[in-house]
């Protein structure tokens, strides 16, 4: 138990600075840099990232075997375009890295309109946006743009060019652990693969890091692993090389597109009921409840940990769910979409999740026979014959009466409907107060 964790210092320090604006520039850091699940800018963000926050940089060979998959060769990429009969780039890998179907082969070619077509992808319902398009396991090459720049393009000879390899090389993924008092771990990941969208994953990136320094500079009852790698390939690279230690994590979490106004939602783990699960309930984001929604195998890394042959109790937390915003995997995903306010909020709520886990534990009620008199103990009001009772003084009677060694502060707050912050500090002065000790699991 870690009862002043819920009241620590750090955590009050960081919140009275301007931490969504410090998030918002990070995001902006991050923001133009062209990543994928493998090469150089994967590393370039890692790098930005260990000025927060050591950072442990982990390579995997290319052709590593990791379950049924195999590390793909390195991308890299340092200029595409289209380019018309008059000289004009009408598709520019340099204007917007999402131009560029992420892992295109290497293509230096003229041809007519009619060829190229194929190889073009856009949004006919949102006509001035740039999707993101990715060929990461079958060779072949394309271009993003918007319909409506699409539908100007004029029949004739275009010059097409991809300056891309693929070779053999190593994907990269990010690793901090920060002990605790115990073995038993706390898992927080998200996906470094996608490039020039702030949304869907800068925002994450973004706020696990600074998570990360806050809880580095305070005493932890858990070790926190935090884990910032390309989507699938990269969290199947670091299950395979843990698959030894997987059994120390309790609680684990993928956190994305945390940036925008909206949710937040929840997606349950496989479990269904793990203690995270409870928590993501007990919780709020800008004074909002999670909604709740039930495990499915389609979405985030999540369904890698929560595969059957691991069934790891991590959810997912977003603030808006993917695929349910028109921003989400388009050009629209911008520094504009994402506010301070917003990013501030989501590290407070995932903030307030660690502080439940750190300070949760099984009181006994030590005078169970009959309710303990509180006014002697100065935790009931000397006038009675109110219409209403306090919100504190319920908070004393629930965890007097669920205090049964059974229960934990976050049952209390789930059945009493009372916040878990009201039901912790009752805990804590009932405990100060001799009426209750730990129960003995």
């Amino acid at each position: 138990m870690n009862e002043a964790a819920w009241f620590d210092e750090a955590r009050l320090t960081e919140a009275a600075a301007d931490i969504g604006g410090e998030l918002h520039a990070l995001v902006s850091r991050l923001y133009p840099i062209c990543r994928s699940i493998t090469g150089a800018g994967v590393r370039d963000t890692l790098a930005i990232l260990s000025e927060h926050v050591d950072i442990a940089v982990r390579e995997v060979p290319s052709g590593t075997q990791v379950f049924d998959w195999t590390v793909p060769q390195e991308w890299t990429v340092r200029d595409a375009y289209i380019c018309s009969a008059s000289g004009k780039r009408v598709v520019d890998f340099a204007r917007s890295n999402l131009h560029l179907v992420s892992y295109s082969a290497p293509v230096a070619r003229r041809m007519p309109l009619s060829e190229l077509r194929p190889h073009i992808h856009t949004l006919p319902d949102q006509p001035d946006l740039i999707p993101y398009r990715t060929s990461y396991y079958s060779r072949d090459w394309g271009f993003c743009m918007a319909h409506r720049d699409y539908l100007a393009l004029e029949e004739g000879e275009y010059d097409v060019l991809i300056d891309s390899t693929l070779a053999d090389g190593t994907l990269t993924y990010g690793e901090v652990f920060l002990p605790g008092a115990t073995e038993r771990e706390v898992l927080l990941t998200a996906h470094i693969c996608h490039p020039s969208l702030a949304n869907d994953n800068c925002s994450g990136l973004a706020v696990l890091t600074l998570l990360a320094r806050v809880l580095a500079g305070r005493r932890n009852r858990f070790g926190y692993r935090f884990l910032f790698a390309p989507g699938t390939i990269g969290a199947l690279c670091w299950l395979s090389g843990n698959e030894g230690r997987l059994d120390r994590i309790d609680h684990g979490l993928v956190v994305s597109c945390v940036g925008d106004g909206g949710g937040p939602v929840y997606k349950r783990s496989r479990r269904g009921d793990a203690t995270i699960d409870r928590v993501m309930e007990a919780v709020r984001c800008a004074g909002r409840k999670a909604t709740m929604l039930d495990f499915s195998p389609y979405g985030y890394d999540e369904r890698q940990f929560c595969s059957p042959g691991f069934d790891l109790p991590v959810g997912l937390l977003q603030r808006s769910a993917f695929g349910t915003f028109p921003e989400y995997h388009t050009s629209a995903d911008d520094l504009a979409f994402v506010r301070p306010e917003h990013l501030a909020s989501s590290f407070r709520m995932i903030m307030d999740v660690v502080d439940v886990l750190e300070t949760d534990w099984r009181p006994l009620n030590l005078s169970p026979k009959g309710e303990p008199q509180l006014g002697r103990r100065g935790l009931y009001s000397a006038t009675g014959g109110h219409k209403t009772t306090s919100d504190i003084t319920m908070a004393y009677l629930w965890v007097l009466n669920l205090a049964d060694g059974g229960n934990s502060l976050l049952d209390m707050a789930r059945r009493s409907g009372l916040p878990f912050s009201d039901i912790a500090h009752a805990a804590m002065r009932l405990r100060e107060c001799g009426l209750l000790g730990e129960a003995q699991i």
